[in-house]
């Protein structure tokens, strides 16, 4: 991973994240899904949103966390990905860039507005994510920066995203890209409902253009189809260079051609908030991973981002992850 000036590029939905408590009544008043993230028109985010109570809004996004999580680690991101030039556009992009991620992508002055996501979160830590994707849903490949793929060491992108045609040609335009320049792509399959959605375009995405690959447990079993998590984990294995596979409270599993690798949960006083776990655990894995980290090491510090963000509100860290990654690097 030589001749690179950063570490890991990600692609994904540029959100700006809405963020509040409530009460297991007020889910089933709203008709919301605990635990789940649907996608909702303009009507519903705005009619959602006058409902929820006082809040905080941050630029968010799965794979904008996860580049919040490695410049906040010490690592060089860099993010593509597609906002409108109004205020939420703003928002996003004066935030990102103040963490220390470069974000270049010109925001579009016409179509959708930029996207948002209406997060509920309750009283045990869960959230529930209602999202709409307004700009998000117009990246395509014109958008791909081809010299910044080439410039990184690992190109990251978000399962989210994987929806339309042009999302799906942009993923793979990157993918071919970074490989062309000897570099490695890695993806977060993101939630169980995309992959049930786009089960068979995703095998074959991460068959044949992924190095490593970030799932939880029921994201892997959806992916396969099958109902044990040992199962999952001597498929992936057989198709993926790197899968780092997260199980909650039990931890993770680290998994290579030739190696597995138990990972702890690092030990929370409270869990606060669980928005961000995923994203901030491939946080840790990849800048562990671009910095020439071994598989355990790299899993330890997901392990550690991950708790550190679930212990209070928000996806992005609070607390000084250079700290409390010391003991491990």
């Amino acid at each position: 991973m030589n001749d690179t000036t950063v570490d890991v590029v990600g692609i994904g939905n540029a959100i700006v994240d809405v963020l509040a408590h409530c009460k297991e009544e007020d889910l089933t008043r709203l008709k919301l899904v605990k635990n789940s993230m649907t996608l909702i028109d303009a009507e519903t985010a705005d009619s959602l949103y006058e409902q929820m109570g006082p809040g905080m809004e941050m630029s968010g996004g799965s794979a904008g966390n996860t580049m919040a999580g490695i410049a906040a680690l010490g690592g060089k991101g860099a993010y593509i990905g597609k906002v409108r030039d109004d205020q939420l556009g703003q928002v996003f992009r004066h935030d990102i860039r103040a963490i220390g991620v470069q974000f270049n992508s010109a925001p579009a002055t016409a179509g959708s507005p930029t996207a948002r996501c209406l997060i509920f979160v309750t009283p045990d830590g869960h959230r529930t994510m209602n999202t709409f994707l307004g700009a998000c849903t117009e990246l395509g490949p014109e958008d791909i920066d081809e010299d910044l793929i080439k410039s990184a060491k690992v190109t990251y992108m978000e399962g989210y995203l994987w929806d339309r045609p042009e999302a799906k040609e942009a993923f793979v335009k990157a993918a071919k890209v970074a490989h062309e320049a000897g570099r490695q792509v890695s993806i977060s399959l993101s939630d169980s409902f995309c992959v049930d959605r786009h089960r068979d375009s995703f095998r074959d995405l991460v068959h044949h253009h992924i190095d490593v690959l970030f799932a939880n447990e029921e994201e892997i079993k959806s992916l396969y189809e099958v109902g044990t998590f040992e199962e999952a984990l001597a498929e992936v294995r057989k198709h993926c260079k790197v899968a780092a596979l997260t199980r909650g409270e039990k931890g993770a599993v680290i998994v290579a051609e030739n190696e597995l690798h138990e990972i702890s949960a690092e030990p929370v006083a409270k869990v606060v908030d669980t928005t961000g776990a995923g994203d901030l655990f491939a946080s840790g894995f990849l800048y562990g991973y671009t910095q020439g980290h071994e598989l355990p090491v790299c899993g330890q510090l997901g392990a550690i981002c991950a708790s550190e963000v679930i212990s209070h509100m928000g996806a992005r860290p609070d607390a000084d992850l250079k700290e409390l990654t010391a003991k491990v690097i």
